[in-house]
């Protein structure tokens, strides 16, 4: 008998002597970082609310309860007491019942209504039929990408079964090492910003957190191939762990399916999504561009089969001798600072992912509570002496100004800004301008895929700012939901209708002018003295959007192609008359002060801080200055640097 077999016969000899005689267990499994107990009795569970989280806490596991399908009410039967028992103002939307695990997947517009005071109504459930509940967000916009994850990972159930069931067996193994030791190797984004990876090893595991690729810089990816990397191959990779889903650190992580792994993807539930819409974008754009994409589709799907989601602040073991737990980073929708508890308190190592330090009007800011970090891996894109970014308010009111000016022109607005993140951000700005009369209502366009991205932050608003949360659970008052904003279809006669129309805004990807709808309106928009460009994000260098803000006011046509170069199309240049303003202040990144400030008042404060994702001048300057400030150990890497603690 395998020792994960013996663990799990120990396992369920101990559930039964802890549970009451009249509550039976028929089995106990892994599935992923989960225990799950099967039982003939689940109402008699679902009677005793904390007899799960008393079992939780003595057998330091992840506990799921479900009812062994013998027991289970017909569904016919369980939906009409389920409705009975769920407030109709939950708005209940669809009951979906999994027979095999004995689930009924309740989607509704008010989940915390599903779930009642402290699990409540999730308990009444199930004391009412015998099914588990699990809820689940009706998007309030209509989000393909939502719909689409939720019914591929619905047809590929018994695989994501067999998947968890395989990895719960691999994180619980008996651990094979004695030797003590924690390594870091860097694969990417180091005096750089972009193609985020590190491996984070011990003797028993060997981790991939992210695997981006480089904006503007083609066929530049993170060092797979080397022996530090994969070893012998992909699938000498343990877990990969995903800290939020821009693609300069998410867009190669269905490669590794294609290179032979078939192991676990940790992220966030939103992070998951994202990592979807934009990866399926990325290969599109590939192929638009006549460039050979990494991958095939296929592969997108596999990394989302695979992915297995965490919220904030779960303690999850995710293999034998480490613990991994998400903290809010403030940067994107789910993104996370991912906190990897490593031995029986041996090391620990947090690796910030993108943060932003203060609140923003989508999100709170980073968090750096930890019980201990002695190393830290920080983000350092504006790390430089003197990457001071403007106070947001003072922002907000520059853009107004330049949107006011360009509306007495008779001008129009263009913003190129990341689909996920940026654009959100802008639309608060606009919409509460709008609304308090500070500019005139005008309309403004979303093209590319600014819309869909905004769908999936609607459907996760527990992720948002608190206040803004609110507002998206009162249909009413949901700011994204306002009359101004209109949703371009991608269509090149809508565009032109636009570029003849009246004064508007045009929102648009990509945000760095590296390809994208932004492309087709540099064309429609960019000849035009009486409009303004503004920047409100990070241009990489070696990017258009680099060079147009650096003063180039000629672009070769065949960067734009003949999408509304209005004739100019083919060889050739397209004259840049329009106004090019750059906003500070909207970046999903930290500033110097913040990323100083997040580093000081963590308590403790970590031994050792390694600063990578920013160009080398930030990452010298930024380590620099924390050795000097707080006498801590710092570096700042260069690619393929293994650092070995202990």
């Amino acid at each position: 008998m395998s020792t994960v077999e013996q663990q799990l016969d120990e396992l369920e000899a101990k559930i039964t002597d802890e549970l009451p005689a009249d509550i039976s267990v028929s089995s106990v499994k892994y599935e992923g970082p989960e225990l799950v107990v099967y039982t003939r009795d689940p109402k008699k569970f679902a009677q005793q609310g904390d007899l799960i989280r008393q079992l939780a806490s003595k057998l330091r596991k992840r506990i799921t309860v479900r009812p062994d399908p013998s027991v289970l009410a017909q569904p016919e039967q369980a939906r009409e007491e389920i409705m009975n028992v769920i407030p109709e103002e939950a708005g209940v939307t669809d009951l979906d019942f999994h027979a095999d695990t004995g689930e009924v997947v309740i989607e509704a517009q008010k989940p915390g209504m599903v779930i009642g005071r402290h699990g409540s109504t999730l308990r009444e459930i199930t004391k009412s039929v015998g099914w588990t509940p699990e809820v689940v967000r009706t998007p309030p916009i209509e989000s393909s990408t939502v719909s689409n994850v939720r019914n591929f990972l619905k047809q590929e159930r018994d695989d994501r079964r067999d998947i968890l069931e395989r990895v719960g067996r691999q994180i619980h193994r008996e651990e094979m090492s004695d030797d003590e030791y924690v390594r870091i190797t860097t694969l990417g984004c180091c005096r750089e910003v972009g193609r985020a990876s590190f491996i984070l090893s011990t003797p028993e595991t060997r981790i991939l957190i992210d695997c981006g690729d480089k904006p503007g810089a083609e066929g530049e990816v993170p060092y797979l191939h080397i022996p530090e990397a994969l070893g012998a191959g992909a699938q000498n990779i343990d877990a990969v762990v995903l800290t939020h889903a821009h693609l300069d650190h998410s867009a190669l992580i269905p490669l590794l399916f294609k290179y032979g792994y078939d192991g676990p993807i940790y992220c966030t539930e939103p992070t998951r999504d994202l990592m979807g819409l934009l990866t399926l974008d990325y290969l599109d754009v590939a192929a638009k561009e006549g460039r050979a994409p990494p991958y095939e589709s296929e592969m997108v799907r596999e990394a989302i089969k695979h992915c297995i989601p965490l919220e904030y602040g779960d303690v999850t073991d995710i293999a034998p001798d480490v613990k991994l737990t998400f903290h809010n980073a403030g940067h994107i929708l789910g993104s996370a600072v991912s906190h990897f508890h490593i031995g029986d308190g041996l090391y620990n190592v947090a690796f910030s992912g993108d943060i932003h330090y203060e609140d923003t009007r989508l999100f709170n800011g980073a968090t750096n509570d930890f019980p201990r970090v002695e190393t830290l891996v920080m983000e350092s894109t504006y790390g430089g002496r003197n990457d001071y970014q403007t106070d947001q308010a003072d922002s907000e009111e520059k853009l107004k100004e330049i949107i006011q000016e360009t509306y007495d022109r008779g001008g129009k607005v263009l913003i190129p800004a990341f689909a996920v993140g940026r654009s959100q951000e802008i639309m608060l700005v606009l919409e509460e301008a709008m609304r308090s009369g500070d500019i005139p209502s005008m309309p403004v366009h979303l093209d590319g895929m600014i819309w869909e991205a905004t769908a999936i932050h609607t459907t996760y608003p527990e992720y948002l700012r608190d206040d803004l949360r609110d507002r998206i659970f009162h249909e009413d008052a949901n700011p994204f939901l306002a009359e101004e904003f209109n949703h371009i279809d991608g269509g090149e006669e809508e565009r032109q209708e636009v570029a003849d129309g009246d004064p508007c805004i045009i929102l648009s990807t990509s945000g760095m002018v590296t390809g994208g709808p932004i492309m087709s309106w540099l064309g429609h928009v960019g000849p035009d003295p009486d409009s303004t460009m503004v920047f409100v994000g990070y241009q990489a260098q070696g990017t258009l959007g680099r060079r147009i803000q650096s003063g180039w006011d000629e672009i070769p046509t065949s960067d734009v192609g003949s999408r509304g170069a209005n004739g100019n199309g083919g060889r050739g240049t397209l004259q840049l008359n329009l106004d090019v303003e750059t906003v500070d202040g909207f970046s999903g990144h930290a500033d110097r002060a913040g990323l100083m400030d997040f580093v000081k008042t963590m308590n403790p404060r970590p031994e050792k801080v390694l600063c990578v994702h920013g160009d080398e001048r930030s990452t010298q300057d930024l380590s620099s200055a924390l050795y000097h400030e707080f006498n801590m150990r710092t570096f700042a890497p260069k690619n393929l640097e293994t650092f070995r603690f202990l």
